[in-house]
């Protein structure tokens, strides 16, 4: 995409919203149209596709082309329901890019926009969802997002209402985050808030031998020198 067109996205973006309601539809802006008719051809692609870390890299290839709109929107701030942003902000998390959705996760839950239809779930736990299984799928790879930007997406969903089971998954994704820079306490106590949760969940195996970790570096050393 060349610079003159990213503009002339971004400057789009901006105007469709300043003419646009907060809560309603753009369904009469003509970019916008526009943009709806790349993103149907665009998800005809990924429906082509049948390995999940493929479509993951096809995502990544497609997503700078969103970026324009996505700034313009954001930048405009009117909260318009719009399709194109809530698809984008599922494909970041899909594709690893938990940074660059925060933004658009904060937004949509600021403007209460909803999620398209082939959701078929809120908002709140579309995003509670996407980050915590995408997370746990890259910790397992050894390559996981850090506690902090975790951190800030379970901030954000604090007071949405979401299944006990999603959020527990997140609270899972957390912990982990936290025991892989060394944080135990904090990693041991998102376990036990997963738990909690939900039972079944998947970490208690880990939280065993977490706090086994940490009742023995609590002890005081038994060979510390004495008189």
């Amino acid at each position: 995409m060349t610079p003159a067109r990213a503009h002339y996205l971004r400057v789009s973006a901006e105007m469709a919203q300043a003419h646009t309601q907060a809560g309603s539809g753009l369904e009469n802006c003509t970019e916008y149209e526009l943009m709806l008719v790349k993103l149907a051809a665009d998800r005809r692609r990924l429906k082509s596709v049948q390995s999940m870390e493929r479509k993951a890299e096809v995502k990544r290839g497609l997503l700078p082309d969103y970026a324009p709109w996505i700034d313009g929107v954001l930048a405009a701030g009117r909260g318009a329901q719009d399709e194109v942003l809530m698809s984008v902000m599922v494909w970041r998390m899909d594709a690893g890019d938990f940074e660059g959705a925060l933004d658009i996760a904060d937004y949509a839950l600021q403007h209460s926009l909803v999620m398209p239809d082939r959701y078929q779930r809120t908002t709140a736990t579309v995003i509670a969802e996407e980050v915590a299984d995408t997370a746990i799928k890259q910790q397992e790879a050894g390559n996981g997002p850090s506690y902090g930007l975790l951190c800030a997406y379970l901030e954000l969903l604090t007071h949405c209402d979401i299944f006990d089971q999603v959020r527990a998954k997140l609270h899972k994704a957390v912990g982990r985050a936290a025991l892989a820079e060394g944080l135990k306490p904090q990693a041991a106590e998102h376990y036990r808030r997963a738990i909690e949760l939900h039972d079944k969940v998947g970490i208690k195996k880990e939280l065993e031998v977490l706090e086994r970790e940490l009742k023995k570096e609590q002890q005081p050393d038994a060979t510390g020198g004495g008189s």
